[in-house]
């Protein structure tokens, strides 16, 4: 049910009021404010950015005449050279244990930076001041080590552990850091190496000896593999030269052109064994065509021994031949000759006898044939010898 509300006395005057006051013009901003105005939201927030309240970052402090940021570096960077790198390492560890790498590293680095700064007029000097701060250095390279370790830096974090045992030679988490590093970039011998020195000062560390163990596996592994490569290629170089020597033996003449066609798995081979060149036989890929009706068949594998009449037992009838032109019976074969002529290919002769007489040539590692009805075999034979004309 719908409400009715009385409205007050004055309610002309305060509309009239309210009317008037978003008439009246907005006051301008501050000074420090006014170019405000014509920035976009992203420029107000990079610009707010650079005051110390809303700074995510000391490197959003880009202005020099930042008072409150130079008041700010001051204050850090007081104190010696040792401590205020020590500062810094202190922050660069919360990061590490917070999993924050890349800060981490920045802060490990700005500690290191410190430490080559000239020394301020009054601070301590000597061989107790020079070792104080040795120690902070080797803690800012090798922890900054595992910052570049996590952030997959392995060849950044290689230099830094160098350096910290170029400091400590014992240092066992550089030893280890160092190892890990080498191992991710396959350097295996060298990982081996570091790992083994870290194992001269440290022959108990469980984690080194595990690390040893593991590029002792991966090496062996890849040493295995490696030879198993090794042996394939020398076996499949074993198998080209006795194939080649086979061809020659049997006098078949054979070439390859510049594009040869992909036959994938199908190829020239002895059969059983490739390296038997006096027991095994030469098997080819042989391409059927039925020249008078665009057709083919391709035999992966025929015997220097066969027949085409063998293969024949299986191929006919064909599929589509409606007319029922092919039979065992009724057809010819017919080969190009390297000349451009013609050779009959008897049905019973084995196609060794018609590949080692040197009129035909095996092209690209494949035999061609062509079968024909016996009644229209002559027609081809003519049409084929005006293409040649």
């Amino acid at each position: 049910m719908s409400r009715v509300e009385e409205l007050p006395d004055d309610y002309g005057h305060l509309s009239a009021t309210a009317n008037a006051a978003s008439a009246m013009p907005i006051p301008p901003l501050p000074p420090h404010l006014a170019n405000t105005n014509k920035m976009s939201i992203d420029e107000v927030a990079a610009d707010l950015k650079k005051s110390p309240l809303f700074m995510t970052s000391f490197d959003d402090a880009t202005d020099e005449d930042n008072v409150e940021m130079e008041a700010i570096r001051a204050l850090m960077y007081e104190g010696t050279r040792a401590e205020v790198a020590e500062g810094f390492r202190e922050q660069g560890n919360e990061m590490a244990k917070a999993k924050k790498w890349a800060d981490g590293k920045e802060f490990y680095t700005k500690g290191l930076a410190a430490l080559r700064v000239e020394r301020k007029e009054g601070d301590p000097k000597g061989e107790e001041e020079d070792k104080r701060e040795m120690t902070v250095k080797e803690a800012c390279l090798v922890n900054r080590a595992l910052c570049h370790l996590e952030m997959k830096n392995f060849r950044a974090c290689t230099l830094d552990c160098q350096c910290v045992l170029a400091i400590t030679p014992t240092n066992v988490k550089a030893h280890y850091r160092l190892s890990l590093a080498l191992l991710a970039l396959q350097k295996l011998p060298d990982a081996l190496f570091a790992c083994a020195a870290g194992l001269a000062h440290h022959p108990n560390n469980s984690a080194l000896v595990a690390l040893h163990a593991r590029i002792s596996s991966q090496i062996s592994a890849t040493e295995t593999l490696s030879n198993k490569r090794l042996e394939e290629e020398r076996r499949r170089k074993k198998e080209a030269e006795t194939l080649i020597a086979a061809i020659k033996l049997r006098k078949i003449t054979a070439r390859t052109t510049e594009k040869p066609p992909d036959l994938e798995d199908a190829s020239i081979c002895l059969v059983p064994d490739p390296l038997a060149l006096a027991t095994s036989t030469l098997t080819f890929p042989l391409l059927l065509l039925y020249p008078l009706h665009a057709q083919s068949d391709f035999i992966k594998a025929f015997g220097e021994e066969q027949s085409i009449a063998r293969h024949l037992e299986y191929l006919l009838p064909l599929p589509w031949d409606e007319k029922q032109e092919y039979s065992q019976n009724n057809v010819e074969a017919y080969m190009e000759t390297k000349e451009g002529g013609l050779l009959k290919w008897g049905k019973k002769v084995p196609l060794l006898k018609v590949l080692s007489g040197g009129k035909v040539e095996v092209v690209d590692g494949i035999v061609r044939a062509n079968l024909l009805p016996k009644a229209r075999a002559e027609e081809w034979i003519q049409e084929m010898k005006k293409r040649k004309k």
